[in-house]
């Protein structure tokens, strides 16, 4: 937690959300719209998602629109500046940067606590609360972010969410604007901002080929880097190739690659039969929502030593005299490190309006929308599209 004031903390936040907030022009008709039609009114929506400078243009728009918010972040994401800010506006914010993940699953608890009647949910943490609650906790429908969370909907929690989700990233807008090419960007920025390390010559292996994978191959081969894929499903292996990738399974990558970056959404990407083989000094990143795609306990567990080098750099020792860099302990390493940007400021105009106009569509049409997790409809995806466009010529 930083030594500054609240107050200090709050003009800083200020500061900052006013030049995010000023490059987000989709979101600024949006909050104009909410301020007439006040589609939020009467409703708390809960979020946990994670908290910083375009995730508080996101709350303004809809506090606009009527909303009451009580909020968490995401495990080591939440930026205290925005968090001060944020509760200057008077909305409910729990957490910090510094909470552990027990103080983290307090801080989603206490959002459920609160019984908010819409979520805006990363990850499906709200859900899975919400699924164990029963009657005892109303809920209208709600949004989920990310693909982790959208396979937790349709796996474990599959016919236990009797209200309606729009999951944003089955949007195909979304894939493309936002995972395969603020993802793609976000992931090589973050990576030299936090390791320092040159790209270009550089062998890097990504394992997924999915949107976001696909994205950070595009963005690392742009800049010089060498790039192999590690994808399990066949037609996406075959894309890869197609795309001129070397593919390969991760076993025979091991020993090839010197910088691993998962975006697949499953757990248990790099597991231990991978650690065994790893190069020696090779760098091990995630960027995909849950801290799971990297076996973290596993290396742990196999590891005979470790230093912390910096915010978000730790050596692993590993038998035999090698040795692995972890980044930001497995989570999603491009919202960590000093001064964490995250997806363009441009991305996120357009993803945080496909949340807001599907938030407003759950509010006022609920019952337009079927129970469990589905898809953006189409014509928000298509009025989004065509938004965007008209933004983008204005600045041709």
């Amino acid at each position: 937690m930083t030594d500054l004031s609240s107050t200090e903390l709050s003009a800083r936040g200020a500061a900052r959300v006013e030049w995010i907030r000023s490059r987000m022009p989709l979101l600024a008709r949006t909050r104009e719209d909410f301020g007439s039609s006040r589609p939020f009114a009467g409703h708390l929506i809960g979020m946990s998602l994670h908290v910083e400078p375009k995730t508080a243009v996101l709350l303004e728009t809809l506090a606009a629109g009527g909303a009451e918010i009580v909020a968490t972040g995401n495990h080591g994401s939440t930026q205290d500046d925005i968090v001060a800010y944020l509760r200057d506006l008077g909305m409910t914010v729990h957490g910090r940067r510094d909470d552990s993940l027990e103080q983290h699953h307090e801080n989603v608890a206490a959002v459920a606590a609160a019984r908010p009647d819409i979520l805006l949910d990363n990850g499906a943490d709200l859900a899975a609360l919400a699924a164990g609650a029963g009657e005892d906790w109303r809920i209208i429908g709600g949004t989920e972010e990310t693909t982790s969370g959208g396979l937790r909907l349709r796996s474990q929690l599959e016919g236990r969410i009797p209200f309606p989700v729009i999951v944003i990233n089955d949007s195909l807008l979304k894939a493309i604007g936002e995972n395969r090419h603020a993802v793609g960007q976000s992931v090589v920025e973050s990576f030299m901002r936090i390791t320092n390390l040159m790209v270009p010559g550089r062998r890097f292996v990504v394992a997924g080929y999915g949107w976001c994978g696909s994205g950070v191959a595009h963005y690392l081969r742009a800049l010089g880097g060498k790039v192999a894929v590690a994808e399990i499903d066949e037609l996406k292996a075959f894309e890869a190739a197609m795309d001129g990738y070397r593919v390969a399974p991760l076993e025979d990558l091991a020993e090839w690659g010197e910088v691993f970056i998962t975006a697949t959404g499953h757990p248990g990407v790099l597991t231990e039969p991978f650690f065994e083989r790893v190069a020696d000094g090779a760098v091990l990143a995630n960027c995909g929502h849950f801290p799971w795609e990297i076996d973290v306990p596993a290396l742990r567990a196999y590891s005979t030593g470790a230093t912390v080098l910096d915010e978000a750099i730790e050596r692993i020792d590993l038998p035999g005299g090698r040795h692995v860099i972890l980044l930001a302990d497995g989570r999603m390493f491009n919202l960590a490190g000093r001064e964490p940007k995250g997806n363009s400021l441009e991305s996120m105009d357009l993803g945080f309006l496909l949340q807001s106009l599907s938030l407003e569509r759950v509010a006022t049409a609920p019952e337009s929308l079927l129970p469990g997790a589905q898809p953006v409809p189409d014509v928000l995806d298509r009025e989004i599209a065509r938004r965007m466009l008209a933004a983008m010529a204005a600045h041709r």
